[in-house]
């Protein structure tokens, strides 16, 4: 009875950080989700604080910030993927 340990290969797909981008410009806080939860849910309450007071004028700079908060976001989800495989 010479059992050989069970090996377990867990498989995450990469993100698409230009499908990141795209989501994140055309549906801003929404399309982040894709990229990352948390960022998402901070961009949504962060361009309700700004937008309101400022008419939606402070999106100007909230909504850029959003599309490379979720560019990096996949960028490191794809990067961890890398370094877990080879090690």
């Amino acid at each position: 009875m010479n059992e050989e340990p069970q090996k377990i290969v867990v498989i995450l797909a990469p993100k698409s950080v230009g499908l990141a981008i795209i989501l994140t410009f055309l549906l801003g806080p929404l399309g982040m989700l894709y990229a990352t939860i948390l960022g998402g849910v901070v961009m949504f309450f962060a361009n309700l604080l700004i937008g309101i007071p400022t008419l939606g004028f402070g999106l100007i700079f909230t909504w850029p910030i959003g599309i490379i908060w979720a560019a990096l976001a996949a960028d490191s989800h794809n990067k961890k993927l890398l370094g877990k495989s080879l090690g």
